[in-house]
């Protein structure tokens, strides 16, 4: 099952990347299906979330399409698609949830795997993603983040285990997220 599952995910990222790829080249048609066959995904990650209120599932799958419009530029194709999707996708339900000040009980945003299926090798890619945009970073702000997000430490501990003062972690830590909200091209608000 688990090695079905993959190779499920597998092609549907192949499919869906080659349809962004092509769209971005002019291809009307492709682009088309790439919509029609992530509206399906996303509805499902957001029906999942959004029990307590299903009538904005639809609102929040269209903001997430138009945000992958208007963000198509920033995809990096060397990346794997499903990784900047659900970047979108959670950065849209994350904003959703302020604008209405709901406090619904939910499982974890960062679970990328619901959103294209269950995949073994997802969170390794996740991480080797992660780990890509992390050397783009200057060791002032790379390391507070791996030390504090990544590896859970307080700030006080971090402080101690880089030899960083406490405000040079928290800076770091600040900086750094809103650099890489940036190269992914997302505003980043703390």
């Amino acid at each position: 099952m688990e090695n079905r599952n993959h190779a499920k995910f597998a092609e549907l990222e192949t499919q869906l990347k080659s349809w962004f790829i092509a769209s971005s080249k002019g291809d009307n048609s492709a682009y088309t299906e790439f919509l029609v066959n992530l509206t399906r995904y996303l509805r499902g990650f957001f029906r999942k979330r959004m029990q307590a209120c299903p009538d904005q599932v639809e609102d929040l799958v269209q903001e997430v399409l138009l945000a992958i419009h208007i963000k198509r530029h920033t995809y990096d194709n060397a990346l794997p698609i499903s990784s900047w999707i659900h970047a979108i996708a959670k950065y849209k339900y994350i904003d959703f949830l302020r604008a209405r000040r709901h406090t619904i009980d939910q499982e974890s945003l960062d679970d990328a795997s619901e959103l294209f299926g269950q995949c073994d090798n997802l969170a390794q890619e996740s991480q080797r993603d992660v780990g890509k945009l992390l050397l783009t970073l200057p060791d002032s702000f790379r390391i507070p983040i791996q030390l504090t997000k990544l590896e859970g430490h307080s700030v006080k501990e971090a402080a101690q285990i880089s030899g960083m003062s406490e405000s040079a972690i928290k800076i770091g830590v600040h900086r750094g997220l809103k650099k890489l909200a940036s190269t992914l091209g997302f505003e980043y608000e703390h």
